[in-house]
């Protein structure tokens, strides 16, 4: 271990030496994929393509941050797909409702994953029902609402032009609304993780629960709030969705839990909770958004990609696992 870190210190500048080796190299393949796909379009490395790009990781983006922070606690939120449905088609549902439901939409629309995310957290930290199993658990509970509401059909109710305009719009000239919803999201993210005590005590969580408990920290709160956060992002990501397509669809979020895990890890955050920095998730968020435009190029099936995706995790899994060990 001290010889790679010997070689490190030689290799790289100071600056980026305090840059996890795991986010240095998510950034590394994001320029080796630029670079393949440039081989198979000269399109792919024009700014037009590349600002849509990033408009496409924004949606991601926005839903892996709520998974960082319950990924940080060694916990899981695998109930992200219908809470982004949820939220998606419970805000263009208000929107249907006249003037008052199209200001209210989008908060509505977050409100409800929110609700979800206080179940989720509510059971792991007070119940202490396995993470894996209560979030899987609402994500079929939530199916099947949405399916009642629908009726089984594709949900008739359009988005707001509010919620478009979020999605699609461009309040600075040439930088996607989108885009700057992920920024205001990220800087939230990072001020939160850093600069306050709910951050320290997500890390402390994650590292060890029963010491972080023994120090004062209220871990059950904090856990619950985590949750709350991840599931209010997720349905934002799922409002953001909807504005884009100008509709909700059944089963939109289920391309969204694997690619999300898969950003947070490929970022460097540990799977196991305790470590990770948001640096890492927009790495992540945007390699997994060139993985998905280069595959496509490549005419790679939907199996094939999440595959890859489970692959990925898989082997971030065994690799954070070990060194967690050591």
């Amino acid at each position: 271990m001290s010889s790679e870190t010997s070689v490190i210190e030689r290799v790289l500048p100071k600056r980026l030496q305090k840059i996890d080796p795991a986010v240095l190299i998510a950034f590394g393949c994001i320029i080796l994929l630029l670079l393949v796909g440039a081989l198979y379009s000269r399109n792919f490395l024009s700014p037009a393509y590349l600002l849509q790009q990033l408009k496409v990781a924004s949606f991601l983006a926005v839903i892996a941050t709520g998974m960082m922070l319950v990924i940080l606690l060694g916990q899981i939120d695998l109930s992200v797909p219908w809470v982004v449905t949820a939220g998606a088609m419970m805000a263009c549902a208000a929107a249907s409702h006249g003037m008052t439901g199209a200001i209210l939409a989008i908060p509505f629309g977050i409100l409800c994953g929110g609700l979800i995310g206080l179940v989720n957290g509510f059971a792991t930290a007070y119940l202490r029902i396995p993470s894996m199993i209560i979030t899987l658990a609402t994500n079929a509970v939530t199916q099947g609402l949405m399916v009642v509401y629908t009726g089984g059909f594709s949900p008739q109710d359009t988005a707001s032009p509010a919620m478009r305009y979020l999605a699609t719009g461009s309040l600075i000239p040439g930088i996607p609304n989108g885009v700057l919803m992920w920024v205001i999201v990220g800087a939230g993210a990072v001020f939160l993780l850093t600069r306050t005590t709910f951050g320290r005590a997500v890390y402390g969580i994650g590292n060890r629960e029963r010491a972080a408990f023994l120090s004062g920290i209220n871990t059950r709160r904090v856990v619950m709030i985590a949750f709350v956060m991840s599931g209010a992002l997720s349905a934002f990501g799922g409002v953001l969705l909807a504005g884009y397509a100008s509709k909700a669809a059944q089963s939109m979020g289920d391309a969204y839990l694997l690619p999300a895990i898969a950003a947070v890890v490929l970022g460097g955050t540990h799977v196991l909770g305790g470590r990770g920095s948001y640096l890492g998730t927009v790495a992540g968020a945007i390699l997994i958004t060139l993985l998905q435009s280069i595959l496509s190029v490549m005419q790679i099936e939907e199996a094939g990609r999440q595959l890859i995706y489970g692959a990925v995790i898989v082997a971030m899994l065994l690799l954070y696992g070990r060194q967690k060990a050591a």
